[in-house]
Formats: C-alpha cells, structure tokens, sequence
C-alpha cells in the first residue's frame, strides 16, 4: 500500500494563491473610453442626471442645527425610510481627521429639498486630552421588523481607521425623525486606551428589546459587517470574513455577491458573506484611492461609480454592464469643479467618496426609473445625484421643451442639471401670477454657479432657438453648444456690462446691449455642409452680427446645449481659503423657455 501524498497548509495556501492570481478577475472594463484631466474628463454625459447640494460649508454662518461652522465635510452615506431620504456624513473643523470630528444627519423626502443637518453622534474626550474622530464605513441599517439604525465609529488621532480607536456605535431613528439614546455596538478588540470606559453603554443593556434584536441581526449580517473591517482591522476573534476598505457590493442573477474596494480589489461569495474567494485586482480599471460603487439598476442592468483615474478624484465616472462581469462605456455623473473655498490637510478636490443606497437599506419611490449617489465634493460639500434608467448618453429625436408640464419647484426630466445651494436651478413660473413656466438660474454664489444642458442627437447641421429673460444687466449669463468631448465651438453671453455678446474664433464680438425683464429670442443655425465651421445668430429675428460666428473650437458634431450664470471653467483648484465664500453676492435670476432643436441632415 503506498503511503499517501499529504501537503502541508502552506503548499496549499501558497497553490491556492497561485490559481488565484492566474485566475480571471470577476470585474473588467472593457471600454476604450479614458478620462481625460478636465473636470468632467471629457466624457460625456449620462443623460437626465440632476446633481444637487445638500450641504454647503460655512466658518461663520453655519447651517446647522448645532452651529458647527466645521469646512471638512466628507464621506457621506445614504438611505431611505418611510417616506424619507436619510444621508449621514463626517465634519471636522478644517482638516480631515481633525479632533474633534463629528457625525451629522439629515433628510428629505424628494432628494431635492433637505433638511437643516444636527449632530447625530458628537465627538467626546479620550484619557489623552484629545477627542474622537469619527470615520464610518457603514451609514445605515434597516432591521428585518424595519427599524432604521444609524451607525458610526469613534476613532482616535491621529489616524481614527488605523484599528485601535474605541468602537462602532449605533442608535435608532424613530418615523418622527428624533434619535434614540447612543450605544456601542462593538468595542475595538484592541484599543489604544485599555480600561478606558466610554460615555455610552453596550447595545445589549439597551431596555427596548425590539432594538437589541436589530442589533442582533445587524451583527450576524456578514455582507453589512463587512463594511466595518478598516476601523477594527487588529481583530482577532475571526469576526470578520474578508478584509478591505470601503466595500461596495451588489446581488447577481443566480445569487452569487460581487463586491468591490478601494483601489479596484475585487472578490465574490456564494454564501452572503460568510467566505469569500480572494481578493483581485479588476482588470483594465483605474486604480483609485477614493471609494467605487456598485449599483443593479431597475432595467437589470450594472453600474459602476468612480473617480476614472489612477489619482485624481474627478469627475465622477459611470461605467456600465449587462452581467457585472463585463463592463463598457465610461460617461461622465458630476462633472463640475468649483474652486475649493476652504483649504485644509488631506483635503483632495473633486466629487469623490460616492456611494448609494446599500442592498436593503430602502427604496425611494421613483426606483423603477432611477438610482441615487451621494458624494462629497472638495471634502467640503455634501451632494445627491439623480441617475436616470437607462443608463444613456445619446439622445434621439428634435427637442421642444417648453417646461409647461413640469411641476413648480422642481427639476425638468431629460435635463443635466447642476445645482448649488446658493445657485440653485428650478422649474418656475415665467410671469408672476401667470401659468406658463420656465427654467430659472438662480444666483448668489460667490465661487460657483447653476447650470442646465440639454443633450440632442448629435449633428452637424442643426437649429436652436430658445428665449432667455434677464431681471438684471449687471450679471453674466453663458450659453453654449457642445460637442461629445465638451468642446465649444459657439459661444454666447448676456454679459454683467449689459451687452450681448458672441464669440467668433476666441473673440468675443458685441452684439448689442439687452434691457432687464423683456423676452430675447435667440437662433441659432450650424449648416448641415460637414465643412461649416460657423453658426447664424439671430437675437429676436435680427443678426447682430456683420457676419456668422465662425467656430472658436473646430468640431465635425454638437450635441449639448448649455446654460450657466458666470464664465466657463476647467477645473478648479484648491489649497487655500477663499475670501467672501460665507457671503451671498448680490442675487442674479435668469429665465430659460421654449428651447427648441432640430437637426438639419
């Protein structure tokens, strides 16, 4: 009898490791599409997105319930529960990781109107002299009886996520939008203050039996607790299955979980969580240190969330997929990039830290055509973006779009829409005590503005028209049309000194000046000839102009149209304070209707 071959553990893990690393990952992308270093990368759209602040920054006025003027805010997360949008995020008073920092928490019920943020988890002192830095993973948990628990981690300077701060501490939000009292949920297996008691007890002396269940069941969710691995990453007992930062994860026909961290590792589980196959590098895809998101959207289709470059965290990126194996396409989500008005440590530009609403943590009412991101921006502003399904980034068909059946207050379907807190965008009515209506442009930013572009089927030859309604001649208005990439080949301004203005290949030429509160009628035409390379202007039926605006971009196709207050910009920068971005500027409203567009073959 011969003596059996046996290996020792090593062989075996060192062979497993092997086929591992031959192995083909779970995750390729398989576009040819790259960002490029612009704000919006020079990608296109997804078609329809509305990208909204909820959050804007202030050192002396704070909006906040608590009076925080913190300028770090950063790493929001999301859910929705009965009826509401609910969205956590980090605030510290400049930089991150600053001691303290603090947890806070608002909601909405359309995603577009939020309310005033208040501390939901206040930072508390440590034996040191120092106080807690909050740093959460996870936001958001809703029970199996629907109890919604709120979560975060306190953490110690310098480094919070390092695995030896305090604890992951949760409470429950009731319907009525109060808080019950704080619990740990898990204390840190190793801590860097042994015997330190903290201020809040354990979840299990908690007399509401119904919440210790929840907790319970949070606790044995492996999928959700995996999300918790970074914070308490010196544990021992086993309690984790899978190790990474910042995981996002997504359900796949036969059951399967596909989950993905930062820097593009990926792996899956057949159990929900319970093991895992090892970790592997997504093939072909940017290597980013901010965070990914995975989405099943409502058409059974896949998205991918992601800053596209191997370091910058802009623009915010959308892949998609027909598998979650395969994905193509890379189309832009928020693409704009104001300065940074606070500067602070560690504070990187760009809309970044994207993430959704996790698997089981809500669905908002419009679900069946939309999914929702939240993401911070500059890691000073806290933002929500609306992604329409299907995922598109062509449009087909003429435009005419006169705003009369959109509802007051509200976005227009179809549009790009970019729209600060100060400089917020609108359906509104276009004449007091009329019922005709029109897209408004509010203005009172001082470092950003509100923009809208409609995409049209892209086109050589083509005919806009629109009318525009200034209620002041001191403020700035641009209209342009873009092609795929974002290049500008027609160029229009009402300008802040009362003229209209065209650009003819990078000139801007006077048009004439324009009165406040009267309807101008604007047309446009680019002949169909593939060699034009101008554009007809007519301002309510005459040309102000001796001859066409010849292109200041050479373009082969335009396939955007453009609206924003203030001059066009690359990309922001950063590093430094801002002087006056507490202050509102002087308000600038402009009205947009009855834009038109129609390609000429």
């Amino acid at each position: 009898m011969k003596t059996p071959v046996r290996f020792a553990p090593l062989t075996l893990a060192l062979a497993a490791a092997t086929v591992a690393l031959h192995a083909a990952p779970p995750v390729v992308y398989t576009g040819t599409t790259h960002a490029t270093t612009t704000a919006d990368g020079g990608l296109r759209p997804v078609i329809g997105v509305h990208n909204i602040q909820v959050v804007r920054s202030n050192r002396t006025a704070p909006y906040h319930q608590d009076g925080l003027v913190h300028t770090y805010l950063h790493a929001p997360m999301l859910a929705h529960w009965r009826g509401h949008f609910y969205l956590e995020y980090l605030s510290g008073p400049k930089n991150e990781h600053d001691n303290p920092t603090a947890t806070s928490l608002t909601r909405s019920t359309d995603g577009l109107t939020w309310e005033v943020p208040r501390t939901v988890f206040p930072s508390f002192p440590l034996p040191d002299g120092t106080q807690t830095i909050a740093h959460q993973r996870m936001g958001f948990y809703i029970s199996p009886d629907d109890r919604l628990l709120v979560l975060s981690f306190f953490g110690k300077h310098p480094s919070p996520n390092d695995g030896d701060g305090i604890g992951r501490a949760v409470r429950e939000v009731r319907a009525d939008g109060t808080f019950g009292p704080i619990y740990f949920l898990r204390l840190n297996g190793k801590s860097a203050f042994p015997g330190f008691k903290p201020p809040y007890p354990l979840y299990t002396t908690a007399p509401d039996r119904g919440f210790v269940a929840a907790c319970d069941a949070l606790l044995a969710n492996k999928l959700m607790t995996a999300q918790w691995w970074e914070e308490d990453q010196l544990d021992e007992t086993g309690f984790y299955r899978v190790r990474g930062k910042a995981l996002s994860y997504v359900t796949r026909p036969d059951g399967s979980v596909l989950g993905i961290w930062k820097n593009r590792l990926v792996a899956t589980t057949t159990d929900r969580g319970q093991t895992w196959t090892p970790t592997q590098f997504a093939g072909n895809m940017p290597n980013n240190g901010s965070k990914y998101w995975l989405q099943r959207t409502a058409d059974g289709r896949y998205g991918l969330v992601l800053n596209p470059t191997n370091r910058n965290r802009y623009p915010l990126a959308l892949m998609t997929s027909n598998d979650s194996a395969t994905f193509t396409d890379l189309f832009s989500v928020h693409g704009e990039l104001p300065d940074q008005r606070f500067g602070g440590y560690l504070k990187n530009i760009g809309p970044q830290y994207v993430r959704g609403i996790v698997e089981g943590n809500g669905t908002p009412p419009d679900a069946a055509h939309a999914f929702w991101l939240t993401y911070s921006v500059n890691k000073e502003d806290i933002w929500v973006a609306r992604v329409p399904t299907p995922v598109a980034a062509s449009a087909a068909g003429p435009v005419n779009d006169d705003f009369e059946s959109a509802t007051l207050g509200t976005l227009p379907a179809g549009w790009n829409v970019y729209s600060p807190l100060w400089a917020p965008v609108r359906v509104a009515a276009a004449t007091a005590g009329q019922p005709n209506r029109a897209l408004e442009f509010r203005d009172e930013d001082p470092y950003d503005y509100p923009r809208a572009i409609r995409v049209f089927p892209a086109t050589h030859g083509v005919k806009v028209s629109f009318k525009i309604f200034a209620r002041q001649t001191n403020a700035r208005f641009e209209i342009d049309l873009l092609d795929a990439a974002g290049a500008r080949p027609v160029r229009l301004a009402l300008g802040e000194d009362g003229h209209l203005w065209a650009c003819h290949e990078g000139q801007w030429m006077d048009a004439g000046s324009y009165q406040s509160n009267q309807w101008l009628t604007f047309e446009l035409e680019i002949p169909r000839d593939p060699n034009a390379d101008r554009c007809a202007v007519l301002i309510d039926g005459k040309s102000p102009l001796p001859r066409p605006a010849f292109f200041t971009d050479p373009v082969a196709t335009v396939e955007r149209l453009s609206f924003r207050t203030g001059a066009w910009r690359d990309r922001g920068f950063g590093g430094r304070d801002l002087p006056g971005a507490d202050t509102k500027t002087p308000l600038a409203s402009f009205l947009v209707d009855d834009v038109v567009i129609t390609p000429v073959n």
